[in-house]
């Protein structure tokens, strides 16, 4: 395997990768950073704690690329994008739509920041009051790519991207770029290389996939009683309905189980404290939307909760993407009703995963008796 210096990458970044002993690059980034080196225009696809966002820093930074801009669709992945450029020493700044637009106006006038990090709706009302330009944008990242060229976020992601100097390199990337999104993010690009990684390698090799049984009105009790089982110190619970998230915090809360809740009807402030909480072990446990299942990067979570099926393998792949990071194992855990656990069935066979039927018997996990 290569290191980061016959890569190419600047001996200053790689010392401070040594900080975090990061040694050798992920697979992917030994696959991409050749070519935005070459300063080509790359979409790539890999398993998520696979070091995307390295993948692309490093080498611009490198480069030396001046300004530089990151498009990512949430609070939480642009916020950990933004300590990541400032890690490796880079002045950066976060415009999201959730703070206040003076104090951002002001920070870009007082710092002037290299990289510009933030969400689409934010970025471009602040380019239409001329507070943001970027026509001497040396790179534009679309982080997330397939969820900022989604029906819902295309238009407006389609024109910030005519916004930005057209002599840019373009660089997109996800755990999931398939299909019309990939197509999507091509025409943003300047014939852009495709890269991947070995499909869902992560996903089938560190992570064990289980489901458990349960009617509707039971799924909390099975959630607590499976939390109570496996003593885990980190665990992130996943539904599809934000609804739910303060009524599971508090149903937790009440079983003596530290827990707290993120949904984008949060505030800024309490969904940047929770987060900050779990990452440093005063949680037990993250209950939380979709909405974190893209791009958070939280060490050590060690199980997946999802108490319904998502909609689709792509939300399963980014939901469960938040354990086995850095080449740990986890667990990926389903509570579902038998009809999502007949969506679950056909999504095992789509990924080609393997799910172990599992049941809890007197304060224990067995395998499921699913001879009847």
């Amino acid at each position: 395997m290569k290191n980061f210096d016959s890569l190419g990458i600047d001996l200053s970044l790689t010392g401070k990768l040594t900080q975090r002993d990061i040694k050798e690059p992920t697979k992917i980034q030994e696959l991409v950073i050749p070519h935005i080196l070459n300063q080509e225009d790359v979409i790539f696809q890999s398993a998520t704690g696979t070091g995307k966002t390295f993948a692309y820093l490093l080498p611009l930074f490198s480069n030396s690329a001046k300004e530089i801009v990151v498009i990512a669709p949430t609070l939480e992945l642009c916020s950990q994008i933004k300590r990541e450029a400032e890690f490796l020493g880079r002045k950066a700044c976060l415009l999201i739509g959730s703070a206040n637009i003076s104090r951002q106006i002001e920070t870009l006038k007082r710092e002037k920041p290299s990289v510009v990090v933030g969400n689409t709706a934010r970025l471009l009302q602040l380019a239409h009051i001329g507070k943001l330009k970027f026509s001497r944008t040396d790179a534009l990242i679309l982080d997330e790519g397939d969820r900022l060229a989604s029906d819902e976020q295309l238009a407006q992601t389609t024109e910030l991207v005519r916004l930005v100097h057209t002599k840019r390199q373009t660089i997109a990337c996800s755990a999931t770029v398939t299909g019309k999104f990939r197509e999507r993010l091509a025409v943003f690009t300047h014939n852009a290389v495709f890269l991947e990684t070995a499909e869902h390698e992560i996903l089938r090799d560190r992570i064990s996939h289980w489901a458990f049984f349960s009617e509707n009105r039971k799924k909390l009790d099975c959630l607590c009683s499976f939390l109570n089982a496996v003593h885990a110190k980190k665990v992130i619970v996943f539904t599809n309905n934000s609804g739910q998230v303060g009524n599971t915090v508090a149903r937790l809360q009440y079983r003596g189980i530290a827990a707290d809740g993120l949904f984008s009807g949060v505030e800024k402030g309490c969904r940047k404290q929770a987060l900050d909480n779990f990452r440093r072990g005063r949680l037990t446990v993250l209950v939380s939307s979709d909405l974190a299942a893209r791009g958070l990067d939280i060490p050590d979570v060690t199980h997946i909760v999802s108490l319904d099926t998502p909609f689709d393998a792509e939300g399963y792949i980014h939901r469960v993407g938040r354990t086995a990071r850095a080449g740990k194992k986890g667990v990926a855990v389903t509570i579902g009703n038998e009809e999502e656990l007949r969506r679950f069935s056909s999504m095992e066979k789509k990924l080609g995963i393997v799910v172990y039927p599992k049941a809890l018997y007197c304060g224990r996990i067995e395998a499921a008796d699913i001879s009847h």
